[in-house]
């Protein structure tokens, strides 16, 4: 947990309101994979969302008091930061599970499993405090970490995150979580962390994940970014990205059904020119202290354009139909940590609290 100074940070900065350009104009068509596309209004609103999102992170960094915009949707609905490894599981990932125990490999891409199968802080924290010491690979008993969360789901105890739906792999269990279980004990047993290690990039390690047994395109990327935070891999963000739900229909609402079938495309085309849409709407986005947004926060901010278009563009359809966005803002906290990757090189050299 670093501190963070206040002028360390950009001043908050006044951002026109949503899909509404201060530059020269919205754009009429881009190319992206060789097809020509014609941005809706909520292309430009991408852009204006972003800005706006990171200066409520950097503004509760500062120590502002809330609230942190004159956005009435970010202000009364719930909304991911811009950058996936600043959000609160990520940071507790990273400083709680990742680099917190045993470095070896295989250790790290176990307690990252454990953790990232259910996706819950409170679950990762329930076996630390029954199991009575750091899960690790070379003393995991998987009945005793069955039991544990039986005896707790039993109870009425939820034990996965509501982000994103888990599919429970068939390995013969009666429960999901034991199956979850079964499944982590065959990944070490196979020895895939050194298959991945072995990988000669990220679409391949993608591809190992994606072969097991409950993990679909979407949880197997999600993996493959967790996995690479740790000093054991290390695949350039850039390099690879595949397109979850969310980010699909976010894309169809930024460019129409013209952008079918070239989803990762059009991602990388957003992290590529980020700089030029910025300028071009007058908005200033500084990034995560200095880093700018990778292929999985672009991915992301798609899934969270999507929710916002449905309150702020609301004739502009989706794929999925939905009209209302579900979650209401409600503060987590005062504190927030910033701690990101060491190899990234961003973070502020003098441990505290925010």
């Amino acid at each position: 947990m670093l501190t963070v100074e206040r002028d360390m940070l950009p001043a908050e900065q006044p951002i026109p309101a949503a899909g509404r350009a201060r530059g020269p104009g919205s754009i009429t068509e881009v190319t992206v994979a060789g097809r020509t596309l014609r941005p809706t209004e909520v292309f430009d609103t991408y852009w204006t969302f972003a800005a706006r999102r990171q200066q409520i992170y950097t503004a509760r960094l500062r120590g502002d008091a809330g609230p942190w915009t004159e956005d009435p949707i970010l202000r009364n609905h719930r909304f991911t930061n811009c950058f996936r490894a600043s959000d609160r599981v990520s940071q507790y990932l990273l400083a709680n599970v990742i680099y917190d125990g045993i470095q070896d490999f295989d250790e790290v891409v176990f307690r990252t499993l454990l953790f990232k199968l259910f996706n819950k802080i409170e679950t990762w924290e329930l076996l630390l405090a029954e199991v009575g010491e750091t899960p690790t690979w070379k003393s995991f008993d998987l009945d005793e970490y069955d039991a544990v969360l039986t005896r707790n789901f039993a109870s009425g105890r939820r034990l996965y995150s509501a982000a994103y739906v888990m599919a429970p792999p068939k390995l013969g269990a009666e429960r999901k979580h034991t199956n979850h279980l079964r499944l982590l004990r065959d990944i070490m047993e196979a020895d895939v962390p050194a298959a991945l290690q072995s990988a000669p990039t990220m679409q391949r390690a993608f591809e190992l994940l994606r072969a097991l047994p409950g993990l679909g395109d979407f949880l197997a990327f999600q993996y493959v970014i967790d996995l690479n935070y740790s000093e054991g891999l290390d695949f350039d963000e850039m390099d690879f990205v595949v397109a979850g739900p969310g980010a699909k229909d976010g894309i169809r609402k930024c460019f129409g059904p013209g952008a079918a079938g070239i989803e990762s495309d059009i991602i990388a085309y957003m992290a590529e020119s980020q700089d030029e849409h910025f300028e071009r709407l007058e908005l200033r986005f500084d990034g995560l202290f200095g880093r700018p947004l990778q292929l999985i926060d672009c991915q992301n901010l798609f899934c969270e354009v999507d929710k916002y278009a449905r309150v702020a563009h609301p004739a502009v359809a989706g794929l999925s139909g939905r009209s209302r966005i579900k979650q209401r803002f409600v503060p987590a906290g005062s504190i927030l940590t910033n701690w990101f990757p060491p190899k990234w090189g961003i973070n502020v050299p003098t441990p505290a609290t925010v």
